[in-house]
């Protein structure tokens, strides 16, 4: 990326004369960063790290010869599998862990007759069949087996009375077997009514023993659950956890284990080396410096990076998609809470022009931000051109112009305050700013598979991109509503609700809440949407699980990552397991 200007350089927000007489928006004056310079530089260990990809490569193997032995009964496979993948080793296993699936969806590999009626094993096939898109219905034929079949009774039927159609009692005695049927309602989809029971019946049951429980791995599991559910958390964030719990359990793999630990060490020492790269970069442009106004999170950008893929493939695609995070941020910032319309008129006129000459135009430290991204774009272009992908640098740019015309829009909104928008309005321009598009379009940059036609799937706005827009927004709205509103921002999407509707605010979080779940159900059917692969549509929902995680209980953890981001940046990238 090139340099600054020294004018530019030298450029102070507070001392610069020709915007001492302009009225800004009240400054957020966000907190500093966590982090100081703990990341920017980081030794790889080159021997040690040889020493980890050789025992991998031999417990690899052993991993993969019981994944596919057929002296293996299904219902062990299963759990085989879901320790696996539980544990973040499924990348490794991904063709094997298919190709046993899809054999016990078509019926293939059966479950033994006693089993059919184990709660426990149901609720796991049900749910690994869905996660890997394999349409396991929430109803079934007599033959439980054939589960791509057209006419279905219950698959969970046999577990309810017959009267009410609520779930037996008896199965409150089955703590695993309930805590699995509660993980696996969060692959629900609407209609399945069944499933919403069991997603009732799962939790009170649930909730009420938690507290009594002994203070046993099936404990910490049950809590976790309840607090977050394993669909909806992000992969990386899921598995550093579970290879703790997994260790206190008796019945544990100690092959599998020690596989997870080293494989987990080996991938963090490629994180830190490529967050080590991403902080120094930013640390060379010092836009914080110069950009007071602006929050300062490069390390949470890489967190939510390290959200949508971990893979050590993804590695370059990772860093673009982290710098891009980062200047985004920058760029939100300066439309909600330091630019003035006029200015953010100009700037949003540059943009769509994408012209280096219309510098000139732009107040000094918008000149700074107009820079960097030119500049990052151009790298981009650099960096994938020799592959062929210059193509995926243009749909990158045009999501940036419309990600920005939506800023504008928004800023209007609130900063002028005269015009209150109904919420369907408001959205039309809230599930751009929440980001989910522009992100994934960045995010598919540096992902080889990504063809033109990926990239025209995602163009269309598909069903799973539009929903996973409005969770991202809503859970984010809901978080931020406070610091809007003593930003004095007038026009937030619950405000927006509260007028149409004549509700109070209480009112509105709980209506928005509820349409968030009704999208998760949504999200869950784009899940099993074929038109690209799953690798590739998998990094749209990986969004809603980031923005799940980063809002949890209503807290902005990206902005104050003290309340929400910091312990999962330590787990991630500062703790390493004992070997």
């Amino acid at each position: 990326m090139a340099a600054a200007s020294n004018e530019e350089a030298n450029y102070n927000l507070a001392s610069n004369p020709k915007s001492s007489d302009i009225v800004r928006p009240v400054i957020a004056n966000f907190p500093p960063s966590l982090w100081d310079d703990r990341f920017t530089s980081f030794d790889m260990d080159i021997q040690l790290s040889s020493m980890y990809a050789e025992e991998i490569k031999v417990l690899k193997e052993e991993a993969r010869n019981m994944l596919t032995s057929v002296d293996i009964k299904l219902s062990e496979k299963l759990v085989l599998i879901d320790t696996i993948e539980r544990l973040g080793l499924s990348y490794h296993f991904e063709n094997e862990i298919q190709e046993q699936l899809t054999l016990a969806f078509n019926g293939h590999l059966k479950l033994e007759l006693d089993e059919n009626n184990d709660l426990f094993i149901t609720s796991l096939q049900f749910r690994l069949l869905r996660q890997h898109a394999l349409d396991a219905p929430s109803l079934y034929a007599c033959n439980n087996l054939l589960w791509h079949i057209h006419i279905y009774a219950a698959i969970f039927k046999r577990f309810t009375e017959n009267k009410n159609g609520e779930f037996k009692k008896a199965l409150c005695t089955e703590i695993e077997g309930v805590l699995s049927l509660y993980e696996a309602t969060y692959l629900r989809r609407q209609g399945e009514e069944i499933l919403d029971k069991a997603f009732s019946f799962s939790k009170a049951y649930l909730e009420s023993v938690a507290p009594n429980l002994p203070e046993l791995p099936l404990k910490k599991q049950v809590l976790h659950a309840l607090d977050q559910s394993l669909h909806r958390g992000t992969p990386r964030v899921e598995s550093r956890r579970f290879i703790s719990l997994y260790e206190e359990v008796e019945s544990k793999n100690e092959s599998l284990l020690r596989l997870a630990k080293l494989d987990f060490n080996l991938l963090q020492m490629l994180h830190k080396n490529e967050l080590s790269e991403l902080t120094r970069w930013w640390k060379e442009m010092d836009l914080i410096s110069k950009l007071s106004y602006a929050r300062d999170r490069v390390v949470e950008c890489y967190f939510w990076a390290l959200g949508v893929y971990h893979e050590p493939q993804y590695s370059s695609a990772r860093v673009m998609l982290a710098k891009t995070i980062a200047i985004i941020s920058v760029i939100d910032d300066t439309y909600d809470t330091y630019g003035t319309i006029e200015e953010l008129k100009v700037f949003t006129d540059a943009i769509q022009k994408w012209d280096i000459r219309e510098i000139d135009r732009l107040p000094d430290y918008m000149k700074i931000c107009y820079r960097v991204v030119l500049d990052l774009y151009e790298a981009f272009d650099a960096e994938l051109s020799p592959k062929g992908r210059s193509f995926a640098v243009h749909y990158a740019r045009e999501a940036m112009k419309e990600i920005v015309t939506s800023y504008y829009v928004e800023a209007k909104w609130f900063v002028e305050g005269d015009h209150l928008p109904l919420f369907d309005e408001y959205m039309s321009q809230a599930e751009i700013t929440a980001g989910a598009y522009f992100l994934t379009i960045t995010a598919y940059l540096g992902m080889d598979n990504a063809t033109i036609e990926v990239f025209d799937w995602l163009l269309a706005k598909p069903n799973i991109l539009k929903t996973c827009n409005v969770v991202v927004r809503i859970i984010d709205d809901v978080a931020t509503y406070e610091d809007e509103k003593k930003r004095g921002q007038v026009a937030t999407g619950i405000d927006c609700y509260m007028k149409e509707h004549g509700v109070s605010k209480q009112v509105a979080i709980q209506c928005l809440q509820e349409i968030v779940e009704v999208r998760w159900k949504d999200l869950n059917e784009g899940i099993l949407d074929n038109s690209v692969s799953m690798e590739i549509r998998m990094r749209v929902f990986n969004w809603a699980r980031v923005a799940e995680i980063t809002y949890k209980r209503k807290q902005d953890g990206y902005t104050y990552p003290e309340k929400g981001l910091k312990p999962h940046v330590v787990a991630l990238l500062l703790q390493s397991f004992e070997i």
